[in-house]
Order: C-alpha cells, then sequence, then structure tokens
C-alpha cells in the first residue's frame, strides 16, 4: 500500500513537474518585463511623455505579467496528457484571455495616441469622453469578432441580426440617438472645444467641462454647479463662442467727465490706469488699452474705455479693479465725473 502511494505520488509529480516549471518560467519572464517596463516609464515620463513610443509601453504597465501567466498556463496544458474535450476548452479560455488582454492594450494605446493628437494638434480638436468611449467601443467590439471567429460562431448572420434589430433600437431610442450624432457634429465641426466659454441664445453660459453620449455639462464662471445640456439642444442653439478665434476678449467701460475737463489729460490719465490694473490683473493681455470719445452726453462728455483680457473670466476683475483704480486718480486729478443733472420747471396756477 505504501509503495503503491509512494508510486503514485512520483507519478503525480513527474506529470506537474514541467507544467509547474513552464508556468513558473512564464511568471518570471512577465515580472521582469513588467519592471523593465516600469523602470523605463519612470525614467523617460519627463522626456518622452508626448511620443507614441511613451503611450503603447505605459499602455502595457501590468499586463506582461498576466499575459505570461496565461501564455505559460497554455504550454503547460499542452504538456499534460489530458482528455481532448478539457484541452479544447481550455485552449477556447485561454485564447479569450489573451484576445482580450491585447485588445486592452490596443484601446489604451489608441487612446492615448489620439489624446496626444488632440493635444499637438494645430486643429482645435476636443478630446471628450463621447470620442472616448466610441473608440473604445469599436476596439472591444473587433476584438469580440475575433473570438467569435476562433470559436468558429459565423459573424455574419451576428452583423445581420444587428442590422435588423438596430433599425428597432433606432426607432425606440431616437431621442438619445440624436444626442449622440449631436454630440459628434459638435465635436468635428471644430466650433466647440473643451476649456470654451460659451453663451447660448437660451441664456446659458459657461465653461465647457465635457461632451458625453447624451449631454454637454458646462460651468458659469465663479460658481460651483454644474449645467447639463442635451446635445441637440446646443447643437439647434445659436451659440457665441468667447474662445474663438482666441481667448482673448475685449472689455468696454463706459464713463462721462465734465464738460470743462481737459480731455488731453482725461485721455493720458484713464489710459496709465488701465494699463497698471491689466499689468497687475491680467499681465497676459497683449493690446494696450484704448480711449474712444463717443458722445456729447446730457451732463457729460462720453468716452469708452476699451481693454483686452487674455481670458473670458478675468473681465469681471479687471472692471471692478478699473472702476476702483480710475475713481481714486480721477479724484488725486480733480477729473469730475458729474451726477447726471434735471432741471424741472412747474407751472403755478394763478390764484384768483
Amino acid at each position: 500500500m505504501t509503495a503503491l502511494f509512494d508510486l503514485d505520488l512520483h507519478t503525480l509529480l513527474d506529470l506537474l513537474l514541467v507544467p509547474v516549471c513552464i508556468v513558473c518560467a512564464a511568471l518570471t519572464v512577465g515580472i521582469i518585463t513588467d519592471r523593465l517596463i516600469r523602470r523605463y516609464v519612470n525614467r523617460h515620463l519627463a522626456v518622452e511623455e508626448s511620443t507614441w513610443k511613451y503611450v503603447l509601453i505605459r499602455s502595457m504597465h501590468g499586463v506582461p505579467i498576466f499575459f505570461s501567466f496565461i501564455i505559460g498556463l497554455y504550454w503547460a496544458i499542452d504538456a499534460v496528457e489530458i482528455s481532448p474535450t478539457l484541452t479544447k476548452l481550455f485552449s477556447y479560455l485561454l485564447f479569450t484571455s489573451n484576445v482580450l488582454t491585447i485588445t486592452r492594450v490596443i484601446a489604451r494605446t489608441v487612446d492615448g495616441v489620439v489624446t496626444m493628437y488632440f493635444e499637438r494638434s494645430d486643429k482645435n480638436l476636443p478630446k471628450t469622453t463621447l470620442l472616448n468611449s466610441i473608440l473604445i467601443g469599436v476596439i472591444y467590439a473587433m476584438g469580440v469578432l475575433v473570438i467569435l471567429q476562433y470559436y468558429g460562431i459565423s459573424i455574419a448572420p451576428i452583423l445581420t441580426a444587428a442590422g435588423v434589430g438596430g433599425m428597432a433600437v433606432a426607432l425606440a431610442l431616437q431621442e438619445t440617438l440624436a444626442n449622440i450624432f449631436a454630440g459628434l457634429h459638435l465635436i468635428l465641426s471644430k466650433q466647440l472645444r473643451l476649456g470654451d466659454y460659451i453663451k447660448l441664445s437660451s441664456g446659458e453660459e459657461g465653461r465647457v467641462t465635457d461632451i458625453t453620449w447624451r449631454f454637454t455639462t458646462i460651468i458659469p464662471v465663479g460658481a460651483s454647479n454644474t449645467i447639463v445640456i442635451p446635445n441637440k439642444t446646443i447643437a439647434g442653439a445659436n451659440i457665441t463662442n468667447y474662445s474663438l478665434p482666441s481667448n482673448q476678449i475685449n472689455i468696454s467701460v463706459p464713463i462721462g467727465v465734465a464738460y470743462d475737463s481737459d480731455l488731453v489729460l482725461v485721455e493720458r490719465v484713464t489710459v496709465e490706469t488701465a494699463r497698471e490694473v491689466l499689468a497687475r490683473v491680467d499681465e497676459d493681455a497683449s493690446a494696450n488699452p484704448v480711449v474712444r470719445f463717443t458722445d456729447f452726453g446730457e451732463s457729460s462728455i462720453d468716452f469708452v474705455v476699451v481693454l483686452q483680457s487674455s481670458l473670458f473670466d478675468h473681465q469681471g476683475v479687471i472692471k471692478h479693479e478699473f472702476i476702483k483704480a480710475l475713481t481714486e486718480r480721477y479724484r488725486k486729478e480733480g477729473i469730475d465725473m458729474p451726477y447726471p443733472i434735471r432741471t424741472i420747471i412747474q407751472e403755478q396756477e394763478a390764484n384768483e
């Protein structure tokens, strides 16, 4: 009995020795490869972050261990004599795992390369959640089709059924599909980008933070709340984009001074004050402030001061600081900004 047990134990060890060694060797290769990838990423993080090679290697982070383990199992099963049914089942499972792993790496790589392209492109195409989801969905769908083809399942009937079913789904989800295609239109038209400050004809305004399957989200300046607007509503609205063709915006401040004021002094003092405020609040503004006299008002000579802001968000602060500084400077220079004056003549009836 003991000899038989020893024999079976030795036989079992002989059967498991080769598969275990194969799996361990594959795991060792995977761990070494993963560490090399981590070392490369850490070493070249600040140097090659904007190259496709860096994106590909970063996408493979953590994958070699799992991939090597799956390949090791595949070889280990092939080295052991088991029933053909179990061998085929394990082959299907391992092939599926390998394809999904490769698909994941490709999806992450394409996502990273597209993001890099949009950030470096001069075409001002936005990188959004919607575009992200479509790219990843297409890549994973191709991976599933490869798996089905390996299983011997014909994909032609599936595509036919998907086409017929797609028509029924399209009828049932007209609202959702309208928002999806409207979102794609917003992206491809290049008239709306992430980070742009927009104002709709319906009154909503804010900075675009994302374009999803159904909604576009914007956040107003100085607010902590998010405005969620359906994509088709934005696609059909009149939009004022304060970030196109550039982020710079002109700010007009109307002012009036007394008729006896020295207009040359008024212009010089106003421009000097505007320059001082811009240098302190928004140093990225490139254009010089401009003073333009416009009207002879009822009680003052009216003019407009045009200041440039590098961002739409800065206009409130610039106006605030400019009005304070200009009021103080006018008082020092003796420049009067008169109140509107009206003379009322009231007729009195003669007492009989």
